[in-house]
């Protein structure tokens, strides 16, 4: 079913994320279809698309003259895809061996499955993810030392699953357009995901982690962070505040997860 799915991956001067982003998911998947949207970047990411395009029949690519968001570039992008089963990726990003494999095993129409994040000591741990640390940044990467870790923990999460809720995900476009997408009230970011996720439990989807399906995650280097680590920008703290106050106009309530990010 590999050859079904395709992977949408917004960018915003990320150049060298989306470098090993696309490095790896070409490593495993070498003809699998990508949608790549460029956020407005201005440090080279669209010309080195423009590039990877002209060498990979299998890319579809879009750029927004002026920056938007990852929330409406993530439609944009699945609208753009022609398999029937669709994927998002962030940026900074990188897939393990047998990644969409073992989230394929579990998909069926009214499910929505998602990976399994390792990711180095930044954010609070929770029972959703490993914390394991290979790098904090893409010039200090263990590519080699994650490989052989996911290798491992392969063997020890085979077939198993939890209810945790987190991007990557994968679910069948059709689902995804029948629930209406990410509303664009969460443009820029944040917040989209969890909006999306509680109307997908709304909805009576089925969600579903594969704890055998793995990618490490620089977290929040798609749209913060860029400068210094743990340091939000100006543009992300106007765009934050909006959202969480959109949030609570449209849900009335605050967010609230378990210990495997799955919303209450």
């Amino acid at each position: 079913m590999v050859n079904k799915v395709t992977l949408v991956i917004p960018t915003y001067n990320n150049l060298q994320h989306i470098k090993n982003a696309y490095t790896s998911i070409r490593k495993w998947y070498p003809t699998l279809e990508l949608v790549l949207l460029d956020d407005g970047s201005n440090d080279g990411t669209y010309e080195w698309l423009l590039e990877t395009k002209s060498n990979d029949e299998n890319v579809i690519l879009y750029r927004s003259e002026e920056r938007v968001g990852h929330t409406i570039l993530y439609d944009l992008g699945i609208e753009m895809a022609t398999n029937e089963i669709i994927g998002i990726i962030h940026a900074d990003m990188i897939l393990g061996k047998n990644y969409l494999e073992n989230l394929l095993k579990h998909l069926d129409k009214g499910k929505v499955v998602c990976a399994t994040r390792i990711e180095p000591p930044l954010h609070p741990p929770g029972r959703e993810k490993i914390i394991q640390n290979f790098g904090l940044d893409f010039d200090d990467l263990n590519i080699p030392a994650f490989e052989e870790f996911v290798i491992s923990a392969q063997s020890e999460y085979e077939n198993q699953t939890s209810r945790g809720m987190f991007a990557p995900w994968i679910l069948y476009k059709e689902d995804f357009q029948k629930i209406g997408g990410h509303d664009p009230l969460f443009a820029p970011f944040p917040y989209e995901d969890s909006d999306i996720f509680q109307r997908w439990i709304l909805a009576g989807y089925e969600l579903i982690q594969s704890r055998d399906s793995f990618v490490y995650h620089l977290t929040c280097r798609g749209h913060r962070w860029n400068e210094q680590i743990q340091k939000d920008d100006d543009y992300y703290k106007v765009a934050e505040q909006r959202a969480a106050k959109n949030y609570m106009r449209k849900w009335g309530t605050w967010i609230e997860n378990d210990s495997y990010n799955i919303q209450s």
